[in-house]
């Protein structure tokens, strides 16, 4: 699909200032927004950019993406040129092209079938994933699940394609060094927010104007913008901006213990510590 429903961006100006819901006539595509954030990257704007998806798939736990496959990439960033080279032809960005390999298709829970090297139960999960489970509420999925409501695997495959698209371009935390200025890119993961925001379990989804007041008040930010729609993708956008406006400069978020095992694999969601 060139111009999926779950895109939507948000930005969250200086200060309290209300945020932002940016929506283009058609909607935003993956490549649109790839297109948006290089003008970013050409105007050197300082912006720390969240993306809710994953930036790397489990390693640590196995010393592989894919273990016992030998064309199996060392680092996220090469994960990334891989997706992105197998799946050259799919518009849009998609994925459909690198899943459908047979020796990769074994490793995903997909819609009918489970890969017999997906090893069952919740699929396996990154460092910072299992740290969610064991210290929060928190239930991140794994990203070698394409399946159900809660699946994650597609977005993050789609998403790496676009990281790639902007590698030497934007910095992405933590594979690459912060820069002095300009735009950086982080792993965010909404639920965060919304916790933040004062949702608790069950009810991390906003669909009306006046619960949006209220979380963005919780973190300090003024009221909204009427929005034409209230539906979870652009609410999400929304807190999630104003979230990371709020703890961008949190030295705690920036060094999690244990980031560096897992920095160039794996990487880490903004926000775990």
């Amino acid at each position: 699909m060139e111009r999926p429903k779950g895109i939507a961006v948000a930005q969250a100006g200086i200060g309290a200032e209300a945020p932002v819901l940016l929506q283009p006539a058609r909607g935003w595509s993956r490549s649109g927004v790839v297109d948006w954030l290089m003008d970013h990257a050409t105007a050197r704007t300082d912006m720390l950019v969240g993306m809710d998806l994953s930036f790397g798939l489990p390693f640590e736990d196995r010393g592989a993406f894919f273990p016992g496959w030998p064309k199996s990439p060392p680092t996220a960033e090469e994960l990334w040129r891989q997706i992105d080279d197998a799946c050259i032809d799919d518009p849009h960005l998609g994925v459909g092209s690198f899943l459908r390999r047979p020796a990769i298709a074994r490793y995903f829970r997909h819609q009918r079938a489970e890969g017999d090297l997906f090893g069952g139960g919740t699929g396996r999960l990154r460092r910072c994933e299992r740290r969610m489970r064991d210290r929060s509420a928190l239930r991140p999925s794994s990203c070698f699940n394409l399946v159900g409501a809660g699946q994650v695997g597609k977005a993050s495959l789609t998403g790496m394609r676009v990281l790639n698209r902007l590698r030497d371009v934007i910095p992405v935390w933590p594979f690459d060094p912060l820069p002095a200025f300009g735009p950086v890119i982080v792993e965010i993961y909404t639920t965060i927010a919304a916790r933040a925001a004062g949702l608790g379990p069950g009810r991390s989804k906003i669909r009306d104007a006046a619960a949006l007041d209220d979380a963005l008040a919780r973190l300090g930010s003024a009221p909204h913008a009427s929005l034409t729609r209230y539906d979870d993708h652009a609410t999400d956008a929304i807190v999630s901006a104003v979230w990371l406006r709020r703890h961008a400069e949190d030295p705690v978020l920036w060094h999690p213990p244990g980031l560096a095992a897992v920095a160039n694999t794996e990487g880490w969601t903004f926000g775990v510590t």
